[in-house]
C-alpha cells in the first residue's frame, strides 16, 4: 500500500516524540533486533493480500503458545553475541590439549574469561532457538514462518552446534570444551550466528505484534477481494487514547465520501485517524481496534490533516493545502483503490473564498469511485450545497451546552451540524474578559 511520510506523521504511526506513537504503543518486542524489525514491518503495509493473510495467520500462531514462548534469550544475550565478534582478543586455539588450554586460560585470562562468558550465553540462545522450533513446527504453517524455522533446523544441525545444546550449564564446563568452542562460533560460524541472530530478531518482532494484538485485544480484519474500495467497521475507536469511544463506518463505491462537521474539540480529528490507523494496521497484517472489520485491499492511503507553511520556501498555508491537494487528485486519478483522509480543508484563507475552494474540491473529488474519503470542515454552509450528490454520507458531532459549560458526547450521528461555539469557548476560557479590561 502506498503511504507517504507525510500520511505517516498525521496517523502518528510514528513521532517524533515516540511515546505519542502508535509504534510505541505496540510495541512488546523484547529485543533492540526485534524492536527495529517490528519499525520496519510497520514501515512497510502490504500490497497482497496473500501476505496480510499469512502475517495475520503467523500472528495468530504465535497468540495461541504466546505463555509458553522462551524466556532463555534475553536482550542482553543477544548483546553479548554481538560484542563477541567485535571485541578483540588473542587468537583462540582450537583443539588444544588439557596443557595447551590452561596455558592460554593464565596468559589470556580476560580473553578467556569473555570466551567463557559468551559460551555460556551462546547455550542459552541455542537452546532457546530450539525450543521455539518445538513450539512453532506444525505442518500448516504460513509460509512466512515455515522459512524461517527451516533455516534454523539447517544451522542447527552442525556437530558442533549440537555439542552446545548437550552443555548443561549447572555443571563446570571443561577448559578445553570452552576453548575449542569458542574458536569454532569466532573463526567458522560468524556469518551463521549473526544470520541465527536475524531470524531471531525476525520471530521476535511478530511475537511482540502478537503480544501487542492479544494485549490490546485488537481483532484481524478480513480482506476481501473487489474491484472497488470497500471499508466497513464496527466500533473502531483510536488506540492511543485512555478512554476512547467507538464509531462504525461503512464506505463504499454508492457512499464512498463522509461529510463530517462538529464544533473544535468534538472529535473530528479523532475519527478520522481512528479509521486512518485500523486501515493502515490492517495492511501491515496486525489486529486492528475494533469489534469487527471488512475492508477490501487499498493501493494506497493520503491524507491531509497537519498542513504546515515552509517559511524558508515562501510558501502559505494556503498554497501547501492546494498542493497537498493537487498531489492526491495526481495520485488517485490512477484508478487504483485509494483512503483519503482530510481534516478542516482550506483553512489557511478567508471563509468565503474556502467555502467556494472546499464546494468545488468536494464535488470534483467526490466523482472518484475508486477512492473512499472522509473529510472534515468547519464549513457547514456548503452542506445544504452537496446535499444533491447521493453518494455523501452526512454525519456530524453534536455538542451542548449546559450552564455555560460545553458537553461533548463523542457520538457520531447522521447530518450536518449547526454549532456556532467559538465565541462561548473565547468566552468561558477568559479571553473575552482579559480584553475588556485592557
Amino acid at each position: 500500500m502506498q503511504i507517504d511520510q507525510i500520511t505517516l506523521q498525521d496517523l502518528s504511526i510514528f513521532h517524533t516524540e515516540e511515546n505519542f506513537s502508535v509504534f510505541h504503543f505496540l510495541n512488546c518486542t523484547q529485543t533492540n533486533g526485534g524492536r527495529e524489525w517490528f519499525r520496519y514491518f510497520l514501515s512497510n503495509p502490504f500490497n497482497s493480500t496473500k501476505k496480510i493473510k499469512q502475517t495475520q495467520e503467523l500472528l495468530q500462531k504465535i497468540i495461541a503458545v504466546a505463555d509458553q514462548w522462551p524466556q532463555t534469550i534475553s536482550n542482553g544475550t543477544i548483546m553479548v553475541l554481538e560484542r563477541f565478534y567485535e571485541t578483540a582478543i588473542n587468537s583462540l586455539p582450537n583443539r588444544p590439549a588439557i596443557v595447551g588450554a590452561f596455558i592460554y586460560k593464565l596468559t589470556n585470562a580476560s580473553d578467556f574469561s569473555v570466551t567463557k562468558y559468551t559460551i555460556i550465553h551462546y547455550v542459552d540462545f541455542l537452546k532457546g532457538l530450539e525450543q521455539l522450533v518445538t513450539l512453532l513446527d506444525h505442518e500448516d504453517n504460513p509460509e512466512i514462518l515455515n522459512d524461517l524455522l527451516l533455516r534454523i533446523k539447517q544451522l542447527l544441525k552442525r556437530a558442533e552446534i549440537q555439542a552446545f545444546l548437550q552443555i548443561d550449564k549447572t555443571r563446570p564446563i571443561s577448559i578445553t570444551t570452552i576453548l575449542h568452542l569458542g574458536f569454532f562460533i569466532r573463526n567458522n560460524f560468524k556469518q551463521q550466528t549473526l544470520e541465527l541472530i536475524e531470524i531471531f530478531s525476525k520471530l521476535d518482532a511478530y511475537y511482540g505484534m502478537a503480544v501487542a494484538c492479544k494485549k490490546h485485544q485488537l481483532i484481524f480484519p478480513e480482506i476481501t477481494e473487489t474491484n472497488m474500495p470497500v471499508l466497513s467497521v464496527k466500533q473502531v475507536y483510536h488506540p492511543l487514547l485512555h478512554m476512547p469511544v467507538a464509531y462504525d463506518v461503512e464506505l463504499k463505491q454508492e457512499k464512498n465520501f463522509i461529510f463530517l462537521t462538529g464544533a473544535n474539540m468534538a472529535g473530528k480529528s479523532t475519527f478520522i485517524k481512528a479509521v486512518g490507523v485500523a486501515v493502515y494496521l490492517a495492511h501491515v497484517g496486525m489486529g486492528v481496534p475494533a469489534t469487527e472489520m471488512q475492508l477490501s485491499l487499498f493501493d494506497g492511503l493520503l491524507s491531509n490533516i497537519q498542513v504546515a507553511d515552509n517559511i524558508v520556501k515562501g510558501e502559505s498555508y494556503f498554497f501547501n493545502e492546494v498542493q497537498r491537494i493537487k498531489k492526491t487528485i495526481d495520485k488517485i486519478s490512477d484508478e487504483k483503490k485509494w483512503l483519503i483522509l482530510i481534516d478542516e480543508l482550506f483553512k489557511g484563507t478567508n471563509v468565503q473564498d474556502a467555502m467556494k475552494c472546499s464546494t468545488v474540491v468536494i464535488a470534483g473529488l467526490r466523482k472518484m469511485n475508486n477512492a473512499l474519503f472522509v473529510l472534515s470542515t468547519h464549513l457547514y454552509e456548503i452542506g445544504d450545497q452537496l446535499k444533491q450528490y447521493d453518494n455523501i454520507q452526512f454525519r456530524y458531532f453534536e455538542t451542548s451546552v449546559e450552564d455555560d459549560q460545553l458537553k461533548f458526547s463523542y457520538q457520531l450521528k447522521e447530518g450536518i451540524s449547526n454549532d456556532r461555539l467559538g465565541y462561548l469557548i473565547l468566552r468561558k476560557e477568559g479571553v473575552v474578559e482579559m480584553l475588556e479590561k485592557l
